[in-house]
């Protein structure tokens, strides 16, 4: 795990929300990412008034989840890769699965965690591959639709969609993919649009994210 100084955790995270002000967002849900760092992260970021955790490893946050109090817990957004055979553990942990990009995973969610959660629905947001790189996770533009229907049917609740920007950060290329994710999110008339991260949360709140996931602009850098 990455080393955290706890003391610095409230003024970096009023840093990144004077960020989202000055680039003209209101409204914008700060996801701190705690991957890497251990369960005080969870807490400190709990205690500086974030509005959830985002995790991208399931061995990783199953582990940290049983040493945290649950009076310190966020809502645990699960942002990474996903495979199937790791929902049926996850079930009982994650809030919101915002990876969610193949049908494989939309009938694994309905079928373990509405059984779960006695029938209330999984709360899920659609990733996208906005920038067309190979290595990134999330389904074609072009399948989105297909997938929001699937996951209707289904009996999930999806909150909107969600993207990675650019592997380089290049500003034009950043923009262009955020601009896409939010037209679809407005044709499909969905709430949210979680995009930004560190790097790139000025360009993503100006083009109408409503939740940016925010990691070492928080807690330091990851080694």
């Amino acid at each position: 795990m990455n080393a955290i100084d706890l003391s610095q955790v409230g003024s970096r995270v009023a840093q990144v929300r004077e960020r989202i002000k000055i680039a003209g967002g209101s409204q914008v849900k700060l996801i701190a990412v705690t991957k890497t760092f251990d369960a005080a992260a969870m807490i400190a970021a709990f205690d500086a008034g974030c509005d959830g955790i985002g995790e991208n490893y399931a061995q990783e946050l199953i582990a940290k989840i049983r040493k945290l109090p649950t009076t310190k817990r966020l809502p645990v957004n699960f942002i990474g890769r996903l495979q199937t055979n790791k929902i049926k553990s996850l079930a009982d942990i994650v809030d919101v699965w915002q990876s969610i990009d193949r049908a494989e995973l939309i009938k694994e969610i309905a079928k373990r965690c509405i059984k779960h959660n006695s029938g209330i629905k999984p709360q899920v947001m659609l990733q996208v591959n906005a920038t067309g790189e190979s290595d990134k996770g999330g389904c074609q533009p072009a399948e989105v639709e297909q997938l929001l229907s699937l996951a209707i049917s289904n009996g999930l609740e999806v909150l909107g969609l969600m993207t990675v920007g650019p592997t380089d950060n290049d500003p034009h290329r950043s923009r262009v993919a955020f601009q896409l994710v939010r037209r679809l999110v407005d044709d499909l008339g969905l709430s949210h649009c979680s995009m930004g991260m560190t790097g790139d949360l000025e360009i993503a709140v100006n083009e109408g994210s409503t939740m940016i996931r925010v990691g070492s602009a928080l807690f330091g850098p990851r080694s």
